[in-house]
């Protein structure tokens, strides 16, 4: 048995509308068995636009039931057979959020009349419900009323069953079918020549314009996931409600494809990512001298009056930076607040600091080589190439950084590792840096050397 479900709304997602009219034909796919159809008060202006596509009006559900009311009645309605609508998962998405909200749990098997018509009536100019009926020459009664556009489309379900020589409702029907829980413009043959390997993935609109970039370990998995789950956010509804087509690039490692999603958020501006459109550098290294003249070196928050040296957005990027600087020219991990002043000094045991917080040094001394540190921070930053697992086994992927925000990506040889500088960068694609990448780098570098080369 099938129960072919229409719904009027104020609005486009469940967690913020609400329900204003509902009707249910039932079928056994030949005939029409029982009709079921009532406004809902939704507790909730309607808005001026809806009442003029509907009519239905504030005034008219002002004494209508409220959904709790009608509640269980729906609910048996619907409860062991097939739930049928065109764009299923919009009207399904409403009644099951309505019905879970008084302890009612619709746990039902769903076929879409809009994906099901693209499959056995090709190539028709549209397949909206109006147009799609007047192709097919079904008469809507009451058209955006809920019993109107039902009963239209419980007579367009039947025309499927009648049409469908390839068993298309049958594969539909499933259990993991794609087709259940897909968006309605989105084609199964998208999805599923999309590989379970890491990389970065784009939701693009109508137009081909990218709104969404996410990034994956397993990317048909991950993208899947976005359509199986029942969120009723309407940043989630608006999402998929505008998914037309998916196209993806493979990364090789989970490295290089948090570096790409980056890299593409920063350079395309999607309109649904949210994450690092704001990544802001928080902390930096900054200097000032205290009472005995000695310069010191430190983290601090970024604020507008502070001069900071080097930038980061997290502090713990920054105790890595201080760490190594303060090794390599021999500064004191006291004077760089790296340690605590009352035990002893990690940079005498280890033989790089002098003997400044001993008085050993001399004051003219050590600011010298803190200036030089500075100026290592602001003008040497390291030019070094990281290596990883690439697309196949004859290649490495490989992430480039060097002097005044320096970026190129790409994918080259296994031999790679011995090239010269300049060659490497003939053979990486320049892209825009940021904060965010740089630190990733020289994370993955510190952390895995024999996959680093560090150049002059």
């Amino acid at each position: 048995m099938y129960a072919i479900v229409d719904i009027e709304t104020t609005g486009g997602n469940a967690s913020t509308g609400s329900i204003t009219e509902i009707a249910i034909v039932v079928t056994d796919g030949k005939e029409i068995i029982h009709t079921y159809s009532s406004l809902v008060n939704p507790l909730q202006p309607i808005p001026f636009f809806i009442e003029k596509l509907t009519g239905i009006s504030d005034a008219m559900v002002s004494k209508a039931p409220l959904f709790g009311q009608i509640a269980q009645e729906v609910y048996e309605l619907l409860q062991n057979k097939i739930f049928v609508a065109h764009n299923v998962n919009f009207d399904y998405s409403f009644v099951a959020h309505q019905l879970s909200q008084h302890g009612l749990k619709l746990q039902s098997r769903k076929l879409c009349t809009v994906r099901l018509s693209r499959k056995i009536f090709k190539k028709l100019p549209s397949y909206s419900l109006g147009n799609l009926c007047r192709s097919l020459q079904i008469k809507i009664e009451q058209r955006h009323r809920a019993m109107g556009d039902a009963y239209a489309t419980a007579i367009l379900f039947h025309q499927l069953l009648e049409n469908d020589k390839q068993k298309h409702i049958q594969q539909m029907l499933k259990k993991g079918s794609k087709d259940a829980y897909l968006p309605i413009h989105l084609a199964n043959e998208n999805l599923d020549k999309m590989p379970n390997t890491p990389g970065v993935y784009y939701f693009h609109n109508a137009k081909g314009k990218v709104i969404y970039v996410g990034k994956a370990k397993r990317l048909q998995k991950r993208v899947i996931s976005h359509f199986s789950n029942n969120s009723t956010s309407k940043r989630k509804q608006e999402l998929i409600r505008l998914i037309h087509t998916i196209s993806y690039k493979e990364c090789g490692n989970e490295f290089m494809m948090s570096i790409m999603e980056s890299i593409e958020i920063k350079r395309i501006w999607p309109l649904f990512n949210r994450s690092q459109k704001k990544f802001e550098n928080r902390f930096g290294i900054c200097s000032y001298t205290d009472q005995k003249g000695i310069v010191r070196l430190g983290i601090v928050k970024k604020k507008k009056n502070i001069i900071t040296h080097s930038n980061f957005p997290l502090q713990i990027d920054g105790m890595r930076i201080l760490n190594k600087v303060a090794r390599e020219h021999g500064l004191c991990p006291k004077m760089c607040f790296l340690q605590d002043e009352k035990i002893p000094c990690v940079g005498r045991d280890e033989n790089f600091c002098e003997g400044i917080c001993e008085e050993k040094e001399e004051v003219v001394v050590y600011n010298q080589k803190v200036q030089d540190a500075i100026s290592y921070l602001i003008n040497e930053a390291p030019t070094l190439a990281y290596f990883g697992r690439g697309r196949n086994e004859k290649e490495y992927s490989c992430v480039l950084i060097g002097k005044n925000d320096y970026l190129a990506v790409g994918f080259v040889p296994v031999i790679a590792m011995k090239w010269k500088k300049d060659k490497l960068m003939r053979n990486l694609e320049p892209a825009a840096s940021n904060e965010f990448i740089h630190s990733l780098v020289l994370s993955a570098a510190e952390s895995d050397p024999d996959m680093t080369v560090e150049f002059d």
